[in-house]
């Protein structure tokens, strides 16, 4: 018997059981995973949603498989020549017998170093209290001018130009131009906030870019620019990123949008809304003015009613007549006291001559002559004040008359009976009517 007859029998394996038997082992030696990073190759997205890739470095490469539940949660999209970091079950496509590794995690290269860095910053910043809500201003309601600090070539400004004008297109915009990436952003961002703040032209200011990885954001998570933020003396939105992005600049921020065109609706108000807003308002104000009119007619109305109450032509009459009674017991009173001043006289006149010489009478006429002129002047004196106080109270008796308000542009209408027209619902069409002005009379009919 040979040697070779005396072997113990070997296990014989079908490629299927060996494939097998290679990835229970390979299960077993790595039960938890393995962390691996390398750079992204080959990479398919078929319509399953699963992701096929290769992960190679210089020297070697594995075939890799993401499938569609954690390739989902993704923040990013791989893609051909990306460095990623990445977590992976190593196991055996037993179809092939190849050797891939099965990732439910993937993020950027670099990225979970960045992130501690940002937590740790985040954390001592919000111990001293650049976070609190407490120091947050509201941003102005009209603002005049809005400084935008950003890139001048991005699509954020464009999102945030066009909507600006759209909105409100009173508002003055100044693009202040930064990087927004790499090593030179940060100290450019935090010396424009700085700039922006003291110049004292802006009432807010908007510090904005698009979208990105962590790395791509990370001048927003620069202590410099957090604190250029801090000490700014105007208000200060920030919209970095998409709407699951947050940055360290969002914290400092007064206020945190969204999106770049989300910050540019929450700075400005809508101009359509305003004009409607002013329309309501022009309203307003017509409808008041009409009652306030409507009030002021009602009051004339009543003072109208009022005055042709008192029957200003029977007071003009009566007016009148006292105005000629005065005037003839004027002139009788002065008649009579002339009438008695003369024959005082021609009695004076007649006992001087009866009891004087005729020698003696010349002096005596010169003396009665004298006595004339002096009652005449007397006379002419006395009329004359009487005269004034007639005229004084002839305008005073004329202040208070209705003929003074009919100079001034009224009129009184009367109808077909004399009767003062109140209301226009009083007289029908063809009725005539008899219009007082302060010059004379009209004779009208109505129309309609």
């Amino acid at each position: 018997m040979s040697d070779f007859d005396n072997r113990p029998t070997p296990e014989i394996f079908t490629p299927s059981g060996l494939n097998r038997l290679v990835r229970d082992l390979l299960e077993d030696a790595l039960p938890m995973g393995v962390w691996i990073e390398g750079e992204l190759s080959n990479v398919s997205r078929p319509a399953s949603g699963h992701i096929y890739f290769t992960l190679k470095d210089a020297s070697a490469q594995v075939r890799c498989a993401m499938f569609r539940m954690a390739a989902s949660r993704l923040r990013f999209r791989p893609t051909d020549g990306m460095h990623v970091l990445m977590r992976a079950k190593v196991g055996l496509y037993e179809a092939r017998g190849e050797f891939q590794l099965v990732a439910d995690h993937m993020e950027p290269a670099g990225e979970g170093a960045l992130q501690r860095e940002f937590e740790q910053l985040k954390a001592r910043l919000g111990a001293e209290g650049l976070f609190d809500q407490d120091r947050k201003r509201e941003l102005p309601a009209f603002p005049r001018r809005i400084g935008v600090i950003t890139s001048p070539t991005g699509a954020a400004i464009r999102d945030v130009l066009s909507v600006l004008g759209r909105r409100f297109g009173l508002a003055e915009v100044d693009v202040l131009p930064v990087p927004v990436q790499g090593r030179e952003a940060p100290p450019a961002i935090a010396s424009m906030l700085r700039r922006a703040s003291a110049s004292g032209r802006y009432d807010v200011i908007l510090l904005t870019r698009g979208g990105g990885s962590l790395e791509d954001l990370w001048a927003f998570n620069d202590e410099s620019v957090a604190r250029a933020i801090h000490a700014s003396t105007v208000p200060v939105v920030s919209a970095v990123g998409h709407e699951v992005d947050f940055t360290i600049a969002d914290f400092v921020a007064d206020l945190r949008a969204a999106t770049p065109s989300a910050a540019a609706e929450l700075l400005v108000p809508d101009g359509a809304d305003l004009a409607r807003r002013l329309d309501r308002l022009r309203q307003r104000m017509a409808t008041l003015m009409a009652r306030r009119l409507q009030a002021a007619a009602q009051r004339a109305d009543h003072w109208q009613a009022r005055l042709n109450a008192q029957r200003p032509q029977a007071r003009l009459a009566r007016d009148a007549q006292r105005l000629e009674g005065l005037r003839r017991r004027l002139l009788t009173s002065a008649s009579q006291a002339n009438a008695l001043r003369r024959a005082r006289l021609d009695r004076l006149q007649a006992r001087l001559a009866a009891q004087h010489p005729k020698g003696r009478l010349v002096p005596s006429t010169q003396r009665i002559a004298q006595l004339r002129q002096r009652m005449a002047t007397a006379m002419s004196r006395r009329l004359e004040r009487d005269r004034l106080r007639l005229t004084e109270q002839a305008r005073t008796l004329h202040a208070v008359s209705p003929l003074a308000t009919l100079e001034r542009g009224y009129a009184i209408v009367f109808d077909q009976r004399d009767a003062v027209v109140r209301h226009a619902g009083d007289i029908a069409v063809g009725d005539r009517l008899r219009v007082m002005l302060g010059d004379g009379e009209l004779k009208v009919r109505r129309e309609d």
